[in-house]
């Protein structure tokens, strides 16, 4: 393995659109979301073992999931856990985490990645990786992996690329927010569309050198923390300060404002696993398009339905519903059509 290459797993969300299973106590990267034996963030790591040396891998949680990451993720030292004492978004987290990665190593190569994605061939995952790896190792240049959309999503961030740029890794045109069906139409048709998957690589030195060129308060006050950085004065660094820190996301703070950004088109499956529909996406399905978890489910004139329960031993009987989700989680029970699936996360707040 290249002990070059370090790996950012941000791994500090919610994930409320996934309630009741997920919540702020127990969010999904640590749940078995899939039903496969690891958890998300199990699964991710492992994923980034394979190119990345155990030791190089640093995972990014708020501060209170500090057993949950240690309880999940054994053979990973409490130095490589950066506890978040304040919830400020990807950017101050990335900043604050290459600068402590570069000063271990002043030619590391980081890969960026969330903890609660799903990639099913981890292989193509992995030889995509090493591309970008070699591509970032000559220039500075900021690179993101764009997965090829397979429909008009209205749900995520596109990337535009130029359509006549003939190399693999290619050069962004901009990134767009989240559109309107029609306008999502119009990029899956165009060709030269790609989802923003929220997965970077770049040198260390490459994204300091543009968060001081964008963000250069920030990286003032990160800077300020540098000598306490791997040293047993930094949590206390970081405790004092991080809050002081914009609320602000990487691709608003940085990647949205450089020019020296590119994109390689994921050649590897890819769902974010954002809510309880894309998850059903994933799951094997009964005869009757029924995707049941950890449940002993008798349906009867159900069909399209999700159904999960925190108790395998639990039956639950469905007659009469199609395309609902069905979740039995210890003291709630949720029955909501799918098609809501975006308000689970209001409904949520008001059961609280």
């Amino acid at each position: 393995m290249n002990k070059n290459y370090y790996a950012i797993l941000m791994a500090g969300g919610v994930g409320s659109r996934f309630w009741p299973v997920s919540t702020t106590e127990f969010p999904k990267q640590f749940h078995d979301m899939l039903g496969a034996g690891q958890t998300l963030i199990q699964k991710t790591f492992s994923r980034l073992s394979q190119l990345i040396p155990t030791e190089n891998i640093f995972i990014l949680t708020n501060e209170k999931y500090s057993d949950l990451v240690l309880g999940q993720l054994p053979m990973v030292g409490k130095d490589q856990i950066l506890l978040e004492p304040a919830m400020r978004n990807t950017a101050p987290c990335i900043l604050y985490a290459s600068l402590k990665i570069k000063k271990l190593n002043k030619d590391a190569l980081i890969v960026v990645a969330p903890s609660d994605h799903w990639i099913e061939d981890e292989n193509a995952f992995s030889a995509n990786l090493e591309q970008c790896f070699d591509y970032s190792k000559s220039d500075d240049n900021l690179i993101t992996l764009g997965i090829r959309p397979t429909f008009p999503n209205t749900g995520y961030g596109y990337i535009e690329f130029n359509q006549t740029d003939s190399e693999a890794i290619k050069k962004v045109s901009r990134f767009v927010e989240k559109p309107a069906y029609e306008q999502a139409k119009a990029y899956f048709n165009s060709g030269n569309y790609l989802w923003n998957g929220g997965i970077f690589i770049w040198s260390a030195s490459a994204i300091i050198e543009a968060f001081a060129r964008f963000q250069p308060e920030m990286t003032e006050l990160f800077m300020e923390g540098l000598p306490t950085y791997n040293t047993p004065d930094e949590l206390s660094w970081i405790k004092e300060n991080y809050a002081k820190a914009e609320n602000i996301s990487i691709d608003y703070a940085v990647m949205e404002e450089a020019e020296n950004v590119y994109v390689l088109p994921a050649t590897f499956d890819w769902n974010d696993l954002g809510t309880w529909s894309s998850l059903y996406d994933k799951l094997e399905k009964d005869s009757n398009e029924n995707a049941i978890i950890n449940a002993t489910a008798f349906t009867e004139n159900a069909s399209n339905n999700i159904i999960r329960s925190s108790n395998q031993q639990k039956k639950i009987v469905v007659d009469g519903l199609d395309n609902y989700i069905i979740v039995d989680w210890n003291d709630v029970l949720l029955i909501y059509p799918r098609d809501k699936e975006q308000d689970i996360k209001k409904i949520a707040s008001l059961v609280k």
